[in-house]
């Protein structure tokens, strides 16, 4: 069976003593950002669009870039749209938004 994308929506909530959280998250958007992959900023998450193990990849990427950046607590949240019949993408979703 040939692999379809999906979409994930990865929200970070890091902590970290004297450091902003918004700078952490900022990291976070910076790591998605250089994976390569289709991703979309959101006021509480960013959606990932992408194959399921690339996506997981770059989540534990985040976690580790994360935890070099000072995170001592980090709260995760993850949601995965997938359809097995075909590719999930963000335009679907927000083209008639936009």
């Amino acid at each position: 069976m040939t692999q379809k994308k999906i979409n994930l929506a990865l929200q970070v909530l890091p902590q970290a003593e004297g450091k902003n959280s918004y700078d952490l998250v900022d990291a976070a958007i910076a790591e998605i950002e250089s994976s390569g992959l289709k991703y979309k900023v959101c006021p509480f998450e960013t959606v990932i669009e992408g194959y399921y193990d690339e996506v997981m990849d770059l989540v534990k990427r985040v976690h580790d870039k994360l935890e070099k950046s000072g995170t001592k607590k980090l709260m995760t949240y993850i949601k995965i749209q997938t359809v097995f019949q075909e590719d999930v993408t963000i335009e679907d979703k927000m083209h008639k938004y936009e």
